[in-house]
């Protein structure tokens, strides 16, 4: 592929890109769903936000309340929430300021040093670690509970946990006790409406753009990832699921050391772009099953009959958020068993880096 012609697809594709943020920043009460959902470092969103997504960032600032759903949910450190952060994903980071209440619950939480919440936190997960301030109470649930010595909580401390640990150094304003049944729910998010208008069409024409510069770019491995999309669906769906999860956890874990905190940071961004891809390969299966109802074929045409038809499905409410969901999943799953090499000859006539010769091997028997 000619390279000018490669380096101007990806500018369109930046470029496009970054206008949905902009224009949604002017509007109050912003609602996004996606497989990265993102406020960007210097954006504003007036009022609140409620979103789902693969990957949820705030690195920008929020004027209201943020409820979020995702695989991971990260309050980055130039991250504002003005009002009450309510978060739900298989690890939930917060390095920036939440104003009022933050409720956390996941696979694991961890408010790390710097991070500042204005009223009280409500943290339940698998493993909890605080090391940021909480200006009220902290109330902490999980198998695992870690207070580190930067810890500052202005009120009192509760836990209920298997493993309770706290610094001799952390300041606890109040009293620290044991409790069971803190916290006997978790943070109640509500699924979003789908965005309309402006924003539908940005995102399809940047999802048109990064799928042609995929189709151009590598094409022999996207042809790899939609014939095993295609082909195990269901196990495409599995594994993106167990990425979509695992991959956040394993990011926070490495975030627990100092040395890992730049890898950490790397691989947030690094996978946030991958969700963006695999949902676009995800679309590309999609057209490719579509396609096969009628007997028609060609990557380019499910491309664009994969973006419009999940496009179009995405703007029902809730229903649209499932299926892009789903997509994404597919993607992803799709993507990881690619590059891990699947084979799958005999079930799907396709062999790793390019289609299986059939031909050859007829004259290979005679």
């Amino acid at each position: 592929m000619n390279k000018n012609v490669l380096a101007l697809v990806l500018a369109l594709i930046v470029v496009v890109g970054v206008v949905p943020g902009v224009a949604a920043a002017q509007a109050s009460g912003i609602e996004r769903v996606g497989g990265l959902v993102e406020v960007a470092d210097g954006e504003t969103v007036t009022g609140d936000l409620s979103a789902v997504g693969g990957t949820i960032v705030v690195a920008g600032t929020v004027t209201g309340d943020v409820e979020a759903t995702g695989g991971s949910v990260v309050v980055a450190p130039t991250g504002v929430v003005e009002g009450n952060l309510a978060a739900i994903g298989g690890s939930v980071l917060v390095e920036g300021t939440v104003g009022g209440d933050a409720e956390a619950f996941g696979g694991s939480v961890y408010v790390r040093d710097g991070a500042r919440v204005g009223g009280t936190l409500e943290a339940a997960a698998g493993s909890v670690r605080l090391d940021g301030q909480v200006a009220g109470d902290a109330r902490l649930a999980g198998e695992t509970v870690t207070v580190g010595p930067t810890a500052a909580v202005g009120g009192n401390l509760l836990y209920d946990a298997e493993t309770f640990t706290a610094s001799p150094e952390a300041s606890v304003a109040g009293a620290v006790r044991a409790e069971e049944g803190i916290i006997t729910d978790e943070p109640t998010v509500a699924p979003p409406a789908i965005p309309r208008g402006v924003g539908a069409v940005y995102g399809l024409l940047a999802n048109l753009l990064l799928g042609a510069a995929l189709l151009l770019a590598v094409p022999r491995f996207t042809g790899v990832v939609t014939s095993v999309g295609a082909q195990k669906t269901l196990r495409s769906g599995g594994v993106g699921l167990l990425a979509l999860v695992g991959v956040p956890v394993a990011l926070v874990l490495v975030a627990l050391t100092i040395v890992g905190i730049p890898l950490s940071l790397a691989g947030i961004v690094a996978f946030a772009l991958l969700l963006w891809v695999a949902f676009v390969y995800g679309t590309l299966v999609t057209g490719t099953w579509l396609l096969s109802l009628v007997e028609r074929e060609g990557r380019w045409l499910a491309l664009g009959v994969g973006l419009v038809a999940v496009t179009l499905v995405g703007l029902v409410p809730f229903v649209g958020g499932v299926v892009e969901f789903l997509v994404l999943l597919v993607g992803l799953g799709a993507f990881v068993l690619a590059v891990g090499g699947v084979r799958s000859g005999e079930e799907g006539g396709f062999v790793f880096g390019a289609p299986r010769d059939d031909s050859a091997d007829e004259s290979t028997a005679a």
